[in-house]
């Protein structure tokens, strides 16, 4: 094997940033990509990728590695960083404070990919105004076995919901299975207000497509697709246009025109395609940020709900409870003291993992083991859940057992592997549960 080349320096747009390891392959199980390869492909995009982070306060999501190895979430900006790179402090929940990165530029782009940034994670503010976002953000996750047709469906049923509310959306592969659709809206609302308006969005398309959208938090109560309101959460960030995610064909998260949604495969969006696309025709998301909406359509659409007896929807663990929300509690979990009674979900946990791979591989041995009852599974029964730790994700798998008669249910045993990163700081505490993913 050749010997790896220590460093390299680019000069980009007069100024001169050091890519470490430039060989040092990200990529090799399916496509072979070295970093040096993701810095060009970013640069190629620049000005793409560059508006929907230019401005913004971002979460460097690290893959030192490599996408096949473990990332890790770093939302304080590092000691030593170029004095041209400029930062903010932001506020969280917990009641702590970060120092951020603001990119605004080619060179502060190369700079955070050298780090190992594969996905770029802006939050959705201005540094000018770090309290009220100006982008509402609409991700669209389907639950497992969902077909990708019906993900464009609700895509476009979130197209009609925004054009009868006086709203644009502008869509997105996310990269991985579901679609994103980003609004620009005038900053004048809080984060909790924007979270509002996205509860009432998820409600309203839930409505319009009840077969294809669920607005529901908790996994074991969702189908088809999955509108997560969250994603609007004062901390919570999801991976800007032009993102190369970490999967085998460096897929891309890519913007799209409307009229290309009904047709569009996201395995046509790669770090090898998209180049060649943004050259011949451009960003599609270029004039958004000239048509800033009012959310207050919206947000009556909210009021009306509330009025009729729907509450707030869950909030993620880490965030204090409001008054109007329910209860904070998977309803498998519910207690009889929960006013409306709920049917008890026969769950099982069969592996917790730092590694997805390791995790499925103790999935598929709990398979052959319990061959009947794996047998009588349906595809939305078995639940994969990313989990967020301190700084990184793990993940836990679940079964449903709902469709396997009673005296042929196996029973909870230890997990295999059984590798939860979070029970260390949790204390072993019975009361604190993993939060639940997003």
């Amino acid at each position: 094997m050749a010997k790896e080349t220590a460093s390299q320096v680019l000069s980009v747009e007069g100024r001169e940033v050091q890519v470490t390891h430039p060989d040092k392959l990200y990529f090799s199980s399916q496509a072979r990509i070295s970093k040096l390869d993701l810095v060009h492909y970013y640069l190629s995009v620049a000005p793409g990728a560059l508006a929907g982070i230019r401005d913004r306060p971002i979460v460097l999501k690290r893959f030192v590695n490599g996408a096949e190895a473990e990332a890790f979430y770093q939302k304080r900006a590092p000691s030593q960083r170029p004095l041209w790179l400029r930062t903010v402090t932001l506020s969280f929940p917990s009641g702590r404070t970060a120092e951020e990165i603001v990119v605004d530029d080619a060179p502060g782009l190369t700079w955070i990919v050298n780090l190992g940034c594969i996905e770029l994670h802006p939050h959705p503010v201005r540094s000018s105004d770090l309290e009220h976002p100006d982008e509402l953000r609409i991700d669209l996750d389907p639950v497992p076995g969902v077909a990708w047709a019906d993900v464009r469906r609700v895509a476009l049923e979130v197209q009609s919901m925004l054009g009868e509310l006086g709203l644009r959306g502008w869509p997105k592969t996310s990269g991985s299975r579901g679609m994103h659709v980003n609004v620009r809206i005038e900053p004048r609302w809080t984060f909790t207000e924007v979270r509002r308006a996205a509860v009432a969005l998820s409600r309203a398309v839930e409505r319009r497509a009840p077969a294809l959208a669920s607005s529901k938090w908790w996994k074991e109560e969702r189908h088809g697709v999955f509108l997560d309101y969250n994603q609007n959460a004062k901390d919570r960030t999801t991976c800007s246009a032009y993102s190369v995610r970490p999967v085998p064909d460096a897929r891309v998260s890519a913007p799209l025109h409307w009229h290309e949604v009904p047709d569009c495969d996201p395995a046509d969006f790669t770090i090898f395609t998209i180049p060649e696309r943004f050259a011949k025709l451009g960003d599609p998301h270029a004039g958004m940020d000239s048509e800033p909406g009012s959310l207050e359509r919206l947000l009556d659409l909210a009021a009306k709900d509330e009025a009729a007896g729907l509450g707030d929807a869950p909030w993620p663990p880490h965030f204090r409870k409001v008054i109007a929300e329910g209860p904070r509690v998977a309803p498998s979990r519910a207690k009889s003291a929960v006013r409306k009674p709920r049917v008890k979900m026969p769950l099982l946990v069969v592996a917790n993992s730092p590694d997805k791979a390791a995790a499925l591989a103790g999935f598929e041995k709990w398979k052959q083991k319990y061959a009947h009852a794996a047998g009588l599974l349906a595809i939305d029964d078995v639940l994969i859940d990313s989990m967020r730790g301190r700084s990184s994700t793990w993940t836990r798998i679940r079964v449903n057992l709902r469709h396997v008669p009673e005296a042929l249910r196996p029973p909870q045993e230890t997990p295999d592997p059984d590798d939860d990163p979070t029970r260390e700081w949790r204390g072993g505490s019975k009361k604190k549960r993993p939060t639940e993913p997003s």
